[in-house]
């Protein structure tokens, strides 16, 4: 198994033609997200190691002002809930097991019941999610 590393000129010559840096303003960030859906649409496996490298930069940099400037308002536990059953088609009856009771899924769906910590395990085990995730 040979381990491939950038070519410095090449990867040297695509840094100064797309000059990534700290995003400060939305029109920096415009045009980095465009760089990003140019090598995007070239498909993962057209891209060299030195555009593979710059694409995985630009991601953390877009990744980064998103956080800072557009931050996701936290999510209900009991919502997040939901959609998870929702998008991996299943029912509430499949979390009677997990949480004890139909009573309980109800209450907790219904947001009439927080999840506890152990309920918060046995979910975030159940999707194969983070536990902070239910809290």
């Amino acid at each position: 198994m040979s381990t491939q590393t950038l070519n410095p000129v090449a990867y040297g010559e695509l840094l100064a033609r797309v000059q990534p840096h700290p995003i400060k303003d939305d029109r920096e960030y415009d045009r980095l997200v465009t760089e990003v859906g140019r090598l995007v649409e070239r498909g993962e496996r057209n891209l060299s190691m030195e555009e593979t490298s710059l694409l995985e930069m630009l991601s953390i940099l877009i990744e980064d002002y998103d956080r800072k400037h557009y931050p996701l308002p936290p999510s209900q536990p009991h919502k997040l809930l939901a959609f998870l059953l929702e998008q991996r088609g299943l029912e509430p009856h499949d979390l009677w097991s997990v949480l004890g009771s139909k009573s309980r899924v109800s209450e907790i769906l219904n947001g009439k019941r927080a999840i506890s910590k152990s309920h918060a395990k046995k979910l975030a085990a159940f999707f194969r999610v983070p536990v902070d995730l239910m809290l």
